[in-house]
Formats: structure tokens, sequence, C-alpha cells
């Protein structure tokens, strides 16, 4: 499914079908591009074959693994479980040319559904060099369910990753700042009203601009490439404390991000 803005196609949606398993297949927007074209996301890197471009992903849902990859054990570290989750869509309620209403459900790996979830997208032009991206979402819970990250589950170092995530495009990060705070040392873990990410990506410069963290969510950022690093931004639900859904409650949340020539 593509997205177009001012006669271009800035975004294309998939669904996640085909997947495998262990990485998490979820429904995702890649590419996502800039006005003049510039990528500015990546899915399935050699590094983290689990980044699947923009999508809502958590590595603990009720004990089970809907992020991909590994799943983090405490006073074990990363460990290969069979608790891979999946999150399927269940039908579209709106689809227009400049974005969709959706019903999806995420589910465990036993394929019981733990969350109903309505996901809404909005992509709109705001000048010659810039457009908008609003992503909405409402998560239901019938029980109670429990979200989680490696952080909560004993891993050190600010690794409180799992929420709404953005694989950045390969290439060089030219600055990162939220508020006074710059760098990911500082930023990582931050709960700035808006975080500025600016880029490279085939020689090209860009501009990212997120906005919309909910109450109790941090910025969780990376920007080194290399063995243990890779460039992301993440609106984490349970950076330092899981998050809980309690039975017939529902959980709202949304992310603007501002792309910019």
């Amino acid at each position: 499914m593509e997205f177009t803005v001012a006669g271009r196609v800035v975004a294309e949606y998939s669904s996640g079908l085909g997947i495998e398993a262990t990485l998490g297949p979820r429904p995702h927007l890649h590419p996502i591009r800039t006005l003049a074209g510039t990528v500015v996301t990546d899915t399935l890197p050699a590094d983290h074959r689990w980044h699947l471009g923009l999508s809502l992903a958590m590595q603990d849902v009720n004990r089970n693994n809907l992020w991909g990859g590994r799943t983090y054990v405490r006073d074990q570290g990363y460990t290969w479980l069979d608790d891979h989750g999946s999150i399927t869509g269940e039908g579209f309620d709106e689809v227009r040319p400049d974005g969709f209403t959706q019903r999806l459900a995420w589910r465990g790996a036993d394929g019981k559904v733990l969350l109903s979830e309505r996901r809404t997208m909005r992509a709109a032009a705001l000048d010659e060099r810039s457009w908008a991206l609003d992503l909405g979402w409402a998560l239901t819970a019938d029980e109670t369910v429990t979200l989680g990250s490696p952080a909560t589950n004993g891993r050190p170092g600010g690794a409180g990753y799992g929420g709404c995530f953005w694989r950045v495009a390969p290439g060089a990060n030219l600055a990162l700042t939220a508020g006074e705070l710059t760098g990911e040392e500082q930023v990582n873990g931050s709960a700035e009203p808006e975080l500025v990410w600016r880029g490279e990506s085939g020689g090209a410069a860009y501009t990212l601009r997120f906005s919309g963290l909910g109450d109790g969510d941090r910025w969780f950022v990376r920007t080194t490439e290399g063995p243990t690093g890779y460039p992301g931004v993440c609106a984490a639900w349970a950076y330092e404390h899981t998050r809980t859904i309690e039975a017939g409650d529902t959980r709202t949340g949304a992310l603007r991000v501002v792309i910019s020539d």
C-alpha cells in the first residue's frame, strides 16, 4: 500500500506477511521518503534483521516476544526462546491516498490475541521541503497485559527499547538533539517534547523531528553503527518500568514525525 503527499509516494505500508516468525512479523512502513525521494528508513538490516522500518513492537508482552530476535532473560542475557508472537492485520475501516484506519491483533506465541489495536496513519504536506507523518494507536486488553523491555528484565545500559520504533536508514548521523540535550548519551532515556535527528542518506541531508511521547514514555536512541550500535529512534513505553493495561482498558498514544529535505 502506497501513501502520497503532493502527488509523490512518501511511504509504503507492508503487512509483514511472509516474515519469519523469529523476526517478530508485523505491519510496518518502509521505505519512508522525503519529498525529494531520500529514503530515511531501513528494514531487515544485517545487524538486527527484526528491525522493520517504522513499526510498533515490544520485546515482552506477557512474556511473549513481539519484537523479534533473542529475548533478554534476567541473569542469562540474550537467549533464543520459542516465545515469538506476531502482530496481524485484521481489516481496514478506511483507506485513503494519505492514510488509513486499521484493526490489528497482537498475538502471543500460541496465536492467542493479547491486545486488540486500532491504528491510524495520516500523511500531510507542510511546505515544499517537509511533510508530517502522524501515527496513532489504541491498544485494548481483554485480559490484563504487562509490557516490558530488556531493561525491565535486568539489562543495564539504558536498553529500555520497545514501543514505536523507527530504524533509520544507513548513513551518517549529523546531529541528535532533544531540547538542550545532545548526542546519544544525553538524549537516551530523556523525555523532552521533541527529538531532532539530522542525518544523511545516499549523499542527501535530511531532518526528522519526533514528538508525541506519552505519560511515562522515554526516548530510546542509538546513533552508532557497528557491532553493537545502529541508527534508531524509539518512543519507548517501558524504558525503566513495566506498563500494565488492565482487562477492559485501552492505552492510546501517537507519534508525529516531520520529515524534511
